[in-house]
């Protein structure tokens, strides 16, 4: 443990600890030690706190000197990583390619990989005095918004377009973040963008003044139950997003922050603007007209703390002039300003620096091998295998350390390209290109990137010739990247960018017959049925973002290593053209998410993926045919490895509601369950269904009587581009009378 940063803490501590506040005694409860603190401060004090969210010269919250309170700087990115800290960092996967593991134990225990690293760091910048931008211990992180549209161009930061499967994957997220210590939290979490924000960022129109008008049902079916769990889980924050909701800007939402989130759900913490969203109110959204009038309808409405655009003199400097008037009452303020406290107590700042074992985390704990081991395995799990004609893959290791392998493309060998947004940057020496990668297990390789930038405008085919020509295999690296999709930066279609494509005809052109394998670097859908229909293209591995471990990890996965058996499922649908894709304004779920996709098939649907051996199901025995109308269900399926060697499997449940009363999704994921599986063995994978995942809205939730049936598989039931293995389905039905779902 790092010693010498415990005793800089401990130097430090009059400026948190040692005088004689009731707030700073250890032994009483948290409550009463934030009523007292809050008390203490004056109304200016309280301002200043609510107005500096951190971003450049709007942070850090100041000092309070005569109560011994120390700066705090809020703005911090944690999506997978220390991300815009200061100094290196472990870089785990992008968000969208931790969803694919379609395994919450392995982003419960990247977020805390995360969570330690950041601690650390903190730790570090306490002792020399730094509390500039992203140095603190309070993260932006999850983000739970549902990947609605295949071109908005933050895809790479959801968990997916399926609300079950962001909210299982954003509660271990949160809990794994935060740590398990019974008192102190390791870094606070918070849910964003709260909420109905899926796009667009810039085409056709700008996020900083679109208003997402969304139907109750669309609302509380899709948008709002990823955020509910994230309440449950126990979150410290949520960020209020930049859009309107049906003519009301998130951040002055009081039917959002106040009565959905404090009221229905009890949620205890603090709100927090995306930067710049409580400015937009007014000169986005044109909601108000001064910023007097805009503090007024965002604090009241229930946010508790601005971060602006850099601005000192922000909208909710302006508070103290609204109390003053009668506009915003002082017990509002306090009530404001308390889950700031109660956030920054639990964090461990007001107790005796010794009693936190958080504080004794250092340098050494940043970057460590733990940490490189688990980006490794991470990426490795993320990986969706979606072709692999005639068994192209693996390649037998002993044969690649005797052959040529060409690895062409503008991802083979450009690091910056592999990582996504809100990344965090690890040490040179830490980062696997694809190139880099496969040089650890191939005889030879020839490289040749073809265009500079992803973006593909300048194409230079003499040199991918050359480099294929004289190899024996080839591997195309082909994607999007920041400079294609990213906020603020949306994509205008599917196909793969400039002449990407051209590159890829041109390589199974030149490899006349030799093996082809297209890894994909990209988080929203791309169109490659030229490469998915084409024989000359042996196989495709959709590796999303995949950060410092992607060689690595690819190496393996081809080679098809000891643990490195594909077994990601893509945690949302590639659409088969842009015939498809419904506008990006529009925010009827009719025709998005395989929720309710309708009957044209995509090119990919979710959950698919391949897998080097093969598994079948058998016994899906439920534990009664009918189930009283507030019952839970609990029921198994057997999944069993008929193939050639050891894999995992994401074992897929889905409901299906026989005659709901309202509209419903065709059917919606309720469960699943990444496991491994020896070869010629069985596992039993156990299930439960609760009855609050039978819930429709009919203007409130009800749950009601009727036929239900389960599908259990290794994919969604009645695709036309699937897996080899079967799904099983099962029957039930719900007695007794509908019911609210709060009576049950």
């Amino acid at each position: 443990m790092a010693v010498p940063y415990l005793s800089a803490v401990l130097l430090l501590a009059p400026l948190s600890w040692g005088q004689d506040f009731p707030f700073r005694d250890p032994t009483l409860p948290w409550e009463e030690r934030l009523d007292d603190l809050v008390n203490r401060l004056t109304l200016d004090e309280m301002v200043l706190q609510m107005a500096r969210g951190g971003a450049k010269a709007n942070g850090p919250a100041p000092p309070i000197k005569r109560l011994g309170i120390g700066p705090y700087n809020w703005n911090t990115e944690c999506l997978r990583g220390d991300a815009e800290a200061p100094g290196w960092a472990t870089a785990f996967p992008q968000a969208l390619g931790l969803a694919a593991s379609f395994s919450p134990p392995l982003i419960y225990r990247v977020a805390n990989a995360t969570a330690t690293e950041v601690r650390a760091k903190h730790n570090h910048f306490v002792s020399i005095g730094n509390y500039e931008d992203h140095t603190g211990l309070s993260c932006f992180s999850p983000v739970l918004n549902i990947m609605r549209h295949p071109l908005w161009g933050r895809n790479q930061e959801t968990y997916g377009e399926d609300p079950f499967l962001t909210a299982e994957l954003g509660v271990a997220f949160v809990k794994g973040l935060q740590g398990d210590h019974p008192r102190y939290v390791k870094a606070s979490a918070g849910c964003k963008h709260f909420d109905v924000h899926g796009g667009p960022e810039n085409i056709p129109t700008s996020r900083l003044s679109f208003d997402a008008k969304v139907s109750e049902r669309d609302w509380r079916m899709t948008f709002l139950p990823q955020f509910e769990a994230c309440v449950l889980a126990g979150t410290f924050s949520f960020m209020c997003s930049y859009n309107r909701i049906n003519g009301v800007p998130a951040c002055a939402n009081k039917r959002l922050l106040t009565d959905i989130l404090r009221g229905e759900w009890g949620f205890q913490g603090y709100v927090v603007s995306d930067e710049g969203a409580v400015e937009l109110i007014m000169v986005g959204h044109q909601f108000t007209h001064s910023f007097l009038e805009t503090a007024i309808v965002s604090v009241n409405a229930g946010c508790d703390l601005e971060l602006s655009y850099g601005m000192k003199q922000n909208v909710f400097t302006h508070i103290g002039e609204a109390v003053a008037k009668g506009n915003i009452s002082l017990e509002t303020v306090k009530a404001r300003v308390r889950p700031l406290f109660r956030t920054r107590m639990r964090l461990g700042e007001f107790d005796p620096p010794a009693m936190n074992p958080y504080n004794a985390l250092g340098p050494e704990d940043v970057q460590n091998d733990a940490h490189h081991q688990l980006a490794l395995q991470a990426a490795i799990q993320s990986f969706v295998l979606l072709k692999n004609q005639n068994g192209t893959l693996p390649l037998r290791a002993e044969d690649v350390r005797k052959k040529t392998l060409a690895v062409v493309g503008p991802f083979a060998n450009n690091s910056v390209l592999l990582f996504g947004d809100y990344a965090p940057i690890p040490e040179p020496q830490y980062i696997f290109t694809p190139r880099r990668g496969l040089e650890t297990i191939a005889g030879n390789v020839t490289f040749a990137a073809g265009c500079t930038f992803p973006r593909c405008d300048w194409y230079r085919p003499a040199e991918v010739k050359a480099a294929v020509q004289a190899a024996d295999i080839a591997i195309v690296c082909l994607g999007t990247g920041i400079d294609v999709e990213t906020e603020a930066v949306d994509r205008k279609g599917l196909d793969l960018p400039g002449h990407q494509l051209d590159l890829l005809q041109d390589v199974v052109a030149w490899a006349a017959g030799r093996p082809v394998i297209l890894l994909l670097f990209n988080a929203g859908p791309l169109d490659v049925s030229w490469a998915k229909a084409h024989d000359g293209v042996g196989a495709i591995l959709a590796c999303f973002f995949p950060a410092q471990a992607t060689g690595l990890a690819i190496a393996k996965v081809l080679v098809g290593e000891e643990g490195a058996n594909p077994a990601g499922r893509l945690p949302a649908t590639w659409p088969a053209g842009m015939h498809q894709v419904p506008p990006m304004e529009n925010y009827t779920m009719a025709g998005r998410t395989y929720r309710y996709y309708g009957d044209d098939p995509p090119l990919y649907p979710f959950g698919y993926g391949l897998s080097y051996t093969l598994f079948r199901y058998s016994d899906l025995a439920l534990g009664a045919e009918v189930v009283p109308v507030c019952g839970n269900l609990s029921l198994s399926v057997v999944v069993e490895n008929v193939g050639p060697r050891d894999g995992e499997e994401v074992v897929q449940l889905y409901l299906r509601w026989g005659e709901a009363s309202v509209p419903v999704p065709r059917w919606q994921l309720v469960g699943f369950r990444r496991v491994l599986v020896p070869q010629g063995q069985a596992t039993k994978v156990p299930f439960l269904l609760s009855f609050r995942q039978r819930a429709v809205w009919a203007g409130e939730w009800r749950l009601e009587p009727g036929s239900f049936s389960l599908f259990a598989g290794g994919q969604q039931p009645f695709q036309e581009t699937r897996v080899p293995s079967n799904v099983l389905r099962a029957d039930f039905s719900v007695s007794g009378s509908a019911r609210k779902r709060s009576q049950c």
